[in-house]
């Protein structure tokens, strides 16, 4: 059995370690024409300065490369490369939205266009167009958010978390893709403590231990008792997201336990 304390919350974990990063571009593009700046590229640049993950991360490595790159006006296919990285080394739609609002104050209203609209075609790659996610997205008020990496080993399935409020009742939204459902897991408290469940699109279930599963639509609140073992998710045939607000108490803890099993799941109509 896992315990977690305190309730789904979105954080990045950067690998202090120092790692390699391996870069070809100068060997592929200029190698023949201008062996030492493809040199100075791929084995410098890259090879060692950004390989420097123990003094600086990958994650602020990106953002500072494109900070400069912004503010120097450059718009070109290496903002866009930055701007994947970026991606790939775990700022979020949400961060990358405020990074160039802070640039553009500084470094240029008109620079901070130019950046959002290459931004818009690396981040929003998974909420435009018609798949099942984006399509879901456009059925709720709320953002499905980030990818919950955080709490992936509790889920099966892909689930998806965006924070809606962090001060006086701090909530999130959580979404499952169709058959996620998070493990059997207990809210523990001495005193008050539980959960509580609002579905705001979709079609999801929630399940005591001993007790039918329940079915949960838009608009079906749920109110989760301190100390009881439970799971929730999505249906097998639909998106589900519902809020969770986590109810105040003394001593509380969250232990995730075992996962429900398909033959259990499947059983449910």
């Amino acid at each position: 059995m896992a315990k977690e304390t305190g309730v789904l919350t979105i954080f990045s974990h950067n690998l202090m370690a120092r790692q390699k990063t391996v870069q070809t571009a100068g060997q592929a593009q200029l190698g023949e024409f201008a062996p030492e700046f493809a040199h100075l590229n791929d084995d410098i640049l890259f090879g060692e300065v950004w390989s420097r993950s123990d003094l600086l991360s990958l994650r602020d490595r990106s953002m500072v490369t494109i900070t400069a790159l912004i503010s120097q006006g450059i718009a070109d296919s290496s903002l866009k490369y930055h701007l994947q990285s970026a991606k790939d080394n775990g700022i979020t739609r949400t961060e990358i939205a405020e990074i160039i609002t802070h640039i553009a104050f500084y470094a240029g209203w008109p620079k901070g266009w130019t950046a959002f609209n290459l931004a818009k075609e690396v981040w929003n790659d998974d909420v435009k167009g018609d798949d099942a996610k984006a399509a879901f997205q456009r059925e709720m008020v709320f953002p499905i958010g980030e990818p919950n990496t955080a709490y992936a080993k509790f889920f099966t399935g892909r689930s998806y978390l965006a924070q809606i409020s962090d001060s006086q009742i701090p909530f999130f939204n959580v979404t499952f893709e169709p058959g996620c459902r998070n493990n059997w897991h207990i809210h523990h408290a001495t005193t008050g403590g539980g959960q509580m469940l609002i579905g705001i699109a979709g079609r999801g279930w929630y399940q005591e231990e001993g007790k039918a599963a329940q079915e949960i639509l838009p608009g079906t609140v749920i109110h989760i008792p301190a100390n009881v073992k439970h799971w929730h998710g999505a249906s097998k045939d639909s998106w589900f997201a519902h809020l969770a607000f986590e109810i105040q108490g003394e001593n509380t803890s969250n232990e995730w336990l075992e996962p429900v099993c398909n033959e259990e799941y499947n059983k449910i109509k």
